[in-house]
């Protein structure tokens, strides 16, 4: 995600500082015209925009206090790694901290889309920063859904734990709906076909299935990821006094596959835990 959004940035005219955990990562960018960064505070010293997209909260609170030193009051700092609602609160600390404008803006989409500048970014913060960070955002994004709420509230991390409930149920249903099939000794391309340009047909069911029926796990979004992010939303939800059946079904699934050995693989892979 994080390759692909850099070399939008790039492709866009803007200079770019880059740094990744993994160095090897990061090869591609520089090639591309990057300036690498030894450290995080290289990376953000002097930057007008910084812009994280990591694993998890505890990566990015990780990093950014490695940063600390580069760290100067003002700058815009877009938040892109999916942390939820209640983790963004220990990064909400180190921006002011710092002075930094946090910006909460998680981004839906996955490897292909970042790669094409076309993810969906959902973005909460001061809106005197959007001049400042609207050409990173056209880099990188097709469609920004701003929302008036303060990156204080979470209003874009909640809006995107809600987003990928949908996306995480979908890829599940077809897993499991695909299995079934094959259970039960039925065709899942008659299954595929009987649907097809009905109500009940969907783009992304399309693209899980046809993962699955081509043994194609390359990651878009991995099982790993997937299984944090499903963690998310069952805690957002039990901390919300909901039960959500079908998003706890969904986690412990994904920690199953995780389990086998497949949390490298694309969740399009959870099919395997049935």
């Amino acid at each position: 995600m994080g390759a692909g959004m850099g070399h939008n940035i790039l492709g866009s005219g803007m200079p770019l500082q880059v740094w990744n955990r993994t160095s090897e990562k990061a090869e591609p960018l520089v090639a591309g015209g990057a300036t690498p960064a030894a450290t995080p505070a290289e990376a953000v010293r002097g930057a007008d925009v910084i812009v994280t997209m990591l694993g998890n909260a505890d990566d990015v609170a990780s990093v950014m206090r490695e940063a600390a030193d580069g760290l100067s009051a003002g700058q815009i700092w877009l938040q892109t790694t999916t942390v939820g609602a209640e983790p963004l609160a220990g990064l909400v600390g180190i921006a002011r901290e710092h002075g930094l404008v946090l910006l909460d803006a998680p981004v839906s989409g996955t490897r292909k889309p970042a790669e094409e500048g076309q993810l969906t970014i959902f973005v909460a913060g001061p809106p005197d920063a959007r001049q400042a960070v609207q050409p990173v955002l056209d880099a990188v994004g097709g469609k920004v859904v701003w929302l008036e709420d303060t990156a204080e509230g979470a209003a874009a991390s909640r809006l995107k734990l809600v987003v990928n409930n949908w996306v995480l149920s979908v890829s599940a249903a077809t897993g499991e709906t695909i299995s079934l099939a094959q259970g039960l000794g039925v065709d899942p391309r008659a299954f595929l076909e009987a649907i097809a340009g009905g109500p009940l047909d969907l783009p992304y069911l399309r693209a899980k299935a046809n993962a699955i029926l081509t043994d194609d796990f390359e990651p878009n979004f991995s099982v790993d990821n997937a299984a944090k992010d499903a963690a998310l939303i069952a805690d957002a939800a039990e901390r919300a006094g909901l039960r959500l059946d079908l998003a706890v079904a969904t986690r412990d699934r994904l920690q199953r596959t995780s389990q086998r050995g497949h949390g490298d693989e694309d969740l399009a892979a959870a099919y395997k835990a049935s």
